[in-house]
């Protein structure tokens, strides 16, 4: 399950990332505020992966 889950954990992080780049330069938010941006919602995707792959895990 794990070789499955990574790479698709991975896709995810990239798309979510590039969507909020887009918006980030659609909003044209400052440059101090985009890295605490992409930190938060780096942050959550992740926490969203693992609480998915824990409970793929378990079921």
């Amino acid at each position: 399950m794990a070789i499955i889950f990574v790479p698709f954990a991975l896709l995810v992080l990239f798309l979510f990332n590039s969507l909020t780049h887009k918006l980030c330069l659609q909003t044209e938010m400052s440059q101090e505020r985009q890295p605490n941006v992409f930190r938060t919602i780096n942050i959550l995707i992740t926490i969203l992966l693992i609480s998915s792959y824990v409970e793929v895990l378990f079921t």
